[in-house]
């Protein structure tokens, strides 16, 4: 029997996503963010949303969207610093905000879809990530709500080299949505530059994977050594079109030289 995970529109791909779900979104600044996904969300109206992504977009793009219409009550995330209404609700006390430095983030996501229950990486030892402290949540009066709790440090020495290392325990969320350059009925997916740093971990940590494609192909069409996801990872795939808005986070110019 043929495996076709299409699904005609972005609304019927996101319908099942519950108040209180977790998701893990693919994303590295503006690349690859999953918008028309995240955007159907919007309008599905879910939320109490705890979120996973290296950054929550900016304001009015990306998962700033959810963030400003309050749909979002968590964040785990490695880089927040491009969204002022991010900042605002976080040190306001409106939102819940998990730091994790970027490798190790990639790393939960990728570990929590390979079925890795926990790690020990070297990324945070001797700072507020190992020890504690971190803020995790304010009051509107800027008084510390919720701290990060101490995680378990132990020494190896791979190489023959001792260090201490943290455990960092995987994430697994409810769903994952991401952007792929292109991608086949069964659910195989490339990535575009960028988009590959997070599409892949966060897909992947996903109990249910939605994504959405500029171009669908038919099984066979992608090289199997060019597939950067394969289909296991995907349940659900739409086609948005490769005129799909793509904003650019900062863009730098300068003055043409002259003739």
């Amino acid at each position: 029997m043929a495996i076709d995970k299409t699904v005609a529109t972005a609304a019927e791909a996101v319908s099942d996503i519950p108040d209180g779900a977790s998701l893990a979104v693919g994303g590295f600044g503006l690349s690859g963010n999953p918008i028309a996904l995240i955007e159907a969300l919007l309008a599905q109206g879910a939320g109490d949303l705890s979120v996973v992504s290296n950054n929550c977009g900016v304001d009015g793009w990306g998962l700033g969207v959810l963030l400003e219409a309050g749909r979002i009550r968590k964040m785990t995330s490695s880089y927040v610093g491009e969204n002022k209404e991010f900042a605002r609700r976080y040190l306001g006390g409106e939102l819940e905000l998990e730091l994790t430095p970027q490798g190790t983030l990639a790393e939960k996501l990728r570990a929590g879809g390979s079925g890795i229950a926990a790690f020990y990486t070297r990324s945070g030892v001797g700072t507020q990530v190992a020890e504690g402290g971190l803020p995790q949540k304010y009051d509107a009066e800027g008084n510390v709500l919720q701290a990060s709790a101490p995680k378990e440090v132990r020494p190896f020495a791979p190489g023959g080299v001792e260090n201490e290392y943290v455990l960092e325990e995987s994430i697994v969320t409810d769903f994952a949505l991401v952007h792929a350059l292109r991608g086949d009925r069964h659910g195989n997916l490339v990535f575009n530059k960028a988009a590959r740093q997070f599409g892949p971990p966060a897909a992947m940590a996903g109990k249910v994977c939605i994504a959405q494609v500029e171009e669908l192909v038919e099984p066979g069409a992608i090289d199997p050594d060019q597939v950067h996801l394969p289909g296991v990872y995907v349940h659900r795939i739409i086609e948005v079109g490769s005129d799909i808005e793509k904003r650019i986070e900062k863009r730098t110019v300068r003055s043409a030289e002259s003739a």
